[in-house]
């Protein structure tokens, strides 16, 4: 019996469908249930699969599948060898096309991958919703029947880091109406021990209004010498000027700040400040301290501010609860620029509500997971994180329109001149 020849066999092969509809017809002739959807899908992605691959080796050959081999080519087909890839649909069975010398590499499917396009985004999305690699673990075997190990896990979250570097590295606005510093806090295991560690962020508020996390930084214990990095880094990424800085009195920021940038404004939050009286008095008292308080950071100006401030403390309420006066003075120098803004910029900078909200997602988000084993594995969390929520902010700052025109006004080139400058020339 004569051999058909390849070429013969090749163009026996049925043309692909035309169209979607086309292939649906040819596919579907009756109902199906739920697992024959689910197995012709999976059927159509193998075949698909190695369709590609097998495109990629005759590209890679200089001919494709049926051809002869030409003259000047040594190299050819040598078999397939079987290869079970995760997908986002479970675990696939792939036959790969394999040449004779060994040098095709796969663009579709790199050698060594065990993993097709989209299931490590699978992985990522879950760790970055604060499921633990054991619970990860129990969902892709219970949704996919797949069962990974943990270092598996690990090694998909862990290609993120690249991103989480140039992240930490890229270059920001020149110049930043407002920034908003606060911390909280983590387990970390650091040589052999589980410490508390502080993770600093800060927000920047940009000439536009809209809002983006300038970086991450963790460090034991806060002082003027970590600042001092901190702020040398934001001024090594791009950071010319920052017009007013929001903090809850973090240790040995005024020292740092006078240094790097020594034009910038130091703003105590106030929220922070009413808060902290607060909690030396009583549930009950707490709604009246909260209304005795209120004349002191409404007042029009820095003197009428210590005058209600006197007021509180000869009252009833300070002679009751001298440490909420003691508080108060002892913040005064970061409380009083407060009175030079004008309202819609005081509006702004009145609380650090934005981080915080920002700190509360994160402390959900990390609180089942006992410790973290490095810095980074907590650096990789948080960010991913970050990400999630930086997706559902809004366009601009409230207020961010009136706020913009008093910015302008109060400080003429230092809020203009980048904006300018930043212009590409006509």
């Amino acid at each position: 019996m004569a051999r058909t020849p390849k070429s013969a066999k090749q163009s026996s092969k049925p043309a692909l469908p035309a169209s979607a509809e086309q292939l649906l017809d040819e596919l579907v002739t009756g109902p199906m249930t739920a697992e024959a959807v689910q197995d012709t899908f999976m059927l159509l992605k193998k075949a698909l699969i190695e369709r590609a691959l097998g495109a990629e080796l005759g590209q890679h050959l200089g001919y494709p599948a049926g051809q002869a081999r030409p003259e000047a080519s040594s190299n050819q087909r040598n078999g397939k060898s079987r290869k079970t890839v995760l997908t986002d649909d479970g675990p696939l069975k792939l036959d790969i096309p394999r040449d004779r010398d060994g040098s095709f590499a796969p663009i579709l499917i790199p050698k060594h991958a065990r993993r097709f396009t989209g299931f490590d985004d699978k992985i990522i999305a879950m760790y970055a919703r604060g499921m633990s690699v054991r619970e990860i673990r129990a969902f892709l075997d219970e949704q996919y029947g797949t069962d990974v190990s943990p270092e598996f896990i690990s090694s998909v979250t862990d290609e993120v880091m690249e991103e989480v570097q140039a992240w930490q590295n890229r270059p920001l606005d020149p110049m930043l109406p407002v920034v908003f510093f606060d911390a909280l806090r983590v387990k970390i295991r650091d040589e052999g021990l589980v410490q508390n560690k502080a993770v600093y962020l800060a927000l920047g508020v940009l000439p536009d209004g809209s809002r983006e996390i300038l970086g991450l930084w963790i460090e034991t214990t806060e002082g003027a010498k970590f600042w001092m990095r901190v702020f040398n880094d934001l001024k090594t990424r791009g950071v010319q000027d920052i017009l007013i800085a929001v903090t809850d009195g973090l240790k040995g920021m005024p020292q740092a700040l006078e240094v790097v940038f020594p034009a910038t404004t130091l703003q105590t939050c106030i929220v922070h400040l009413i808060r902290n009286s607060l909690s030396y008095a009583g549930w009950k008292e707490r709604r009246t301290i909260a209304a005795a308080l209120r004349p002191i950071y409404a007042a029009v100006n820095a003197q009428a501010a210590r005058e209600a401030l006197d007021e509180f403390a000869a009252s009833p309420w300070g002679l009751k609860y001298p440490m909420i006066v003691k508080a108060w003075k002892d913040a005064w120098e970061q409380v009083i620029p407060f009175f030079v803004f004008p309202p819609a910029i005081r509006r702004v900078i009145y609380t650090t509500n934005a981080i915080e909200s920002v700190n509360a997602q994160l402390r959900k988000i990390i609180k089942t997971r006992g410790h973290f084993p490095t810095d980074d594995a907590a650096i990789k969390l948080l960010w991913l994180a970050l990400r999630n929520i930086a997706v559902k902010w809004g366009s601009a700052t409230h207020h961010w329109t009136e706020a913009m025109q008093q910015f302008a006004v109060l400080y003429e080139e230092r809020f203009t001149r980048p904006r300018i400058d930043s212009q590409p020339a006509g």
